[in-house]
């Protein structure tokens, strides 16, 4: 299954990861467990508390955590101790508004909904620092930056495509390449899809179609898939088993899908990849500083490793997911299977910030139930 490009990062209590268990690994500290950020550790080793969702430390398949965890370490002379608390940005929010320390150093796994969601719910101050003038930031794609005040920094992104399966209908069966055409009663019942309440995945096709229909027009688009049979289930673990299951010959998941695909010698007729209108949602994940950080300087150098070329690429290739930078060193193999979408789309923060929770409340009101 994938990992991080796929994690599902929401606004409820618990944690919806769409490729990892509940539980962390035996690397991850609890928040209330964890060695407070600063402090020294036997032999007088600095530690680093960096917070992030589980799927990025402990996915059952493959993830970056333990060799990110590794190689640090083996670089900078310091402890890293990964935190994941369930729920999330939401926890160091409420941490923030009862004036209690917030323990960490660095959040690595941010998105532009998430923060929107800090920005919105803060009583006051500010829960991240701006990055300031970080070495390899000049490499980060322009296209992926999503902070107008600079302080989450991209480190991967995802694209939100269809994966389909070429063997449906004894090898008969094609996706559909436009919005429009998934309507075609040919096509009925035929495509898995994600609650945008409760799932990153499902919020960004759901912004994909109100890009694409406009605020006066995604309603009636939704109603029009539900009419035509559009299975939504609640995550994208969820839908991408029903998916395997053979419930239906199309899931809406990430662009990436070939490359565990190739990994696991699956059937690649299977994890056929569809950009709908030629376009993928972009989804980058960031990093930042927390504000309060107690160690600023050494949270820092982790954020500049973390956009080191080598770095960079075996986040990806581990993450399931694109790098951030422009010379990242991927595998050939992995250039081959990892299909960027011939235009990008998403909504940027000005955009979303006073609009998105109000779409996605507008959505759920419609079809929730």
């Amino acid at each position: 299954m994938l990992a991080g490009c796929s994690a599902e990062q929401t606004d409820s209590d618990a944690t919806t990861t769409d490729a990892a268990t509940e539980t962390a690994d035996g690397e991850t500290t609890a928040a209330d467990e964890t060695t407070a950020a600063g402090t020294t550790v036997g032999g007088g080793t600095r530690s680093l508390v960096v917070a992030t969702y589980s799927p990025f430390i402990d996915a059952p398949s493959t993830s970056p955590g333990a060799w990110v965890k590794e190689t640090f370490e083996s670089e900078f002379d310091a402890e890293l101790i990964w935190q994941t608390p369930e729920n999330e940005i939401n926890f160091f929010i409420e941490r923030a508004n009862a004036g209690v320390d917030v323990d960490a150093d660095v959040y690595v796994g941010l998105n532009t909904d998430m923060l929107i969601r800090v920005d919105e719910n803060l009583d006051s101050g500010s829960l991240f620092a701006e990055a300031g003038d970080l070495e390899g930031a000049s490499d980060v794609r322009e296209s992926l930056r999503f902070d107008p005040m600079n302080r989450a920094v991209p480190f991967d992104t995802g694209y939100i495509s269809l994966v389909w399966d070429a063997t449906a209908d004894d090898g008969e069966f094609v996706a559909p390449e436009t919005f429009d055409e998934l309507l075609d009663p040919a096509y009925e019942g035929d495509l898995l899809a994600q609650n945008p309440g409760s799932s990153a995945t499902g919020r960004a096709f759901l912004l994909h179609t109100i890009a694409e229909k406009g605020t006066d027009g995604y309603l009636d688009y939704w109603q029009d898939l539900q009419d035509n049979g559009v299975q939504v289930l609640g995550s994208w673990s969820d839908s991408y088993s029903a998916y395997e299951g053979g419930e239906a010959p199309m899931v809406v998941s990430y662009s990436t899908d070939q490359v565990f695909a190739s990994q696991s010698d699956a059937n690649m007729d299977r994890h056929q990849i569809r950009f709908v209108n030629d376009q993928g949602y972009a989804n980058p994940e960031g990093m930042a500083r927390f504000a309060d950080a107690d160690n600023p300087d050494l949270a820092r150098s982790f954020m500049e490793f973390m956009l080191r070329s080598d770095v960079q690429g075996e986040i990806a290739t581990r993450n399931v997911a694109f790098p951030a930078v422009t010379d990242a060193e991927v595998p050939e193999d992995y250039s081959q299977y990892a299909q960027e979408p011939p235009e990008a789309v998403t909504f940027t923060y000005d955009e979303l910030r006073g609009n998105v929770e109000g779409w996605i409340d507008q959505w759920e009101r419609e079809f929730a139930g």
